[in-house]
């Protein structure tokens, strides 16, 4: 008897030690949606804005939580390769910023194009580029979204044309709000502005911070860029604007980056850790969707931690991908340098080394 009552007792602790999560998510009902109020836009010559409430669906909010998890922790993993020396050169890094991305995509479509700066990890990833390419892009590897030859700065995705390397070069951006406002262009301006331009607050720098009223004549919004669904409501506002033929629109979304200016930058001579704790307390992307879906039953918390270990491994996975995969060959040094046009050849550092373009 007492043998078998302890064969009993055996199958039920061995019953209960299996994970209450996976219990808890296969038998519990979530809402398929919720219903919340956003923060409303400054807005510049504009009669009226985006909506000040929005409806969050079960599928769309896990798959935000999804990507916005995934930048951050491929922007965190990318720290570390870049301290191990395994990523040399320039690297800027995003995390912090992940709701401007990934509420940018949701309001658009893949067909319009997309033109960034240098912080471009995040922007790569929401246009269709896996995490393994980005990653092993910025080793120089051959499995790279631009062959291991672009790095940080200049990586590409189809309909997407970003980073670039310096400062303001994708444009001069007061000619280019005069030739849009002229010509009516379906274009969409968006400054990101995470608060310092590298190691200056904007206070310091601009006699005006209100950015979204520097298109003059171009129709602005200011944008709480920390709140995934205030920027998806945005640029759905601001892309509707552009296809009805009103011309072009200015959002300037307001953000934070955590990391310094690049990788050079420890990011707290001109700003205190206090400062970017505070921010993390209360204004983080990733907690605030978070905090949304858990309370409006769109998610459990258990299902949210396992997105976060499966987002983990995919980084680790894509990280061990990225220092395996060979650097390319010499030979292709000159590869792709233009397109469409016959072979010629770059001379090198040593005169009797030659490379062929090939497009």
């Amino acid at each position: 008897m007492r043998k078998m009552l302890a064969a009993v007792s055996r199958v039920l602790s061995g019953a209960a030690q299996k994970p209450a999560s996976r219990v808890l998510v296969g038998s519990r009902n979530f809402a398929n949606d919720a219903t919340f109020e956003i923060k409303k836009c400054d807005l510049h010559r504009l009669e009226e804005g985006p909506p000040v409430t929005t409806v969050l669906t079960r599928e769309d909010g896990l798959r935000y939580y999804r990507m916005m998890q995934t930048v951050r922790r491929m922007e965190l993993k990318a720290d570390q390769l870049y301290k191990q020396k395994i990523i040399r050169g320039f690297c800027h890094l995003c995390d912090g910023q992940e709701a401007c991305c990934v509420g940018m995509e949701a309001g658009i479509n893949p067909t319009d194009h997309l033109i960034t700066a240098y912080r471009a990890h995040g922007f790569t990833f929401t246009r269709g580029l896996s995490v393994r390419e980005i990653l092993a892009e910025l080793t120089g590897r051959r499995g790279g979204c631009a062959k291991g030859k672009g790095g940080s700065m200049h990586m590409y995705a189809k309909n997407f044309y970003g980073g670039n390397g310096i400062v303001g070069a994708q444009g001069q951006i007061f000619e280019a709000y005069n030739m849009a406002a002229l010509w009516k262009l379906p274009c969409i301006f968006i400054c990101e502005n995470n608060r310092y331009g590298m190691g200056t607050s904007v206070e310091r720098a601009a006699a005006s911070t209100d950015y979204y009223k520097r298109g003059d004549f171009i129709p602005g919004m200011r944008v709480d860029g920390m709140d995934v669904l205030c920027v998806r409501e945005a640029t759905k506002f601001a892309a509707a604007h552009c296809r009805a033929g009103k011309g072009p629109i200015l959002m300037e979304l307001q953000t934070y980056r955590y990391h310094g200016h690049s990788m050079s930058d420890p990011g707290v001579s001109y700003r205190t850790r206090e400062e970017i704790q505070e921010v993390r307390s209360k204004s983080d992307p990733i907690m605030l969707l978070k905090d949304r879906m858990v309370n409006s039953n769109l998610a459990s918390v258990e299902e949210l931690k396992e997105i976060d270990v499966e987002v983990r491994k995919e980084i680790e996975d894509a990280a061990q991908f990225a220092t395996a995969d060979p650097e390319p060959p010499l030979e292709e040094l000159g590869y792709h340098i233009y397109s469409n046009e016959p072979p010629f050849e770059v001379r090198g550092a040593n005169q009797w080394i030659k490379f062929k373009s090939i497009s």
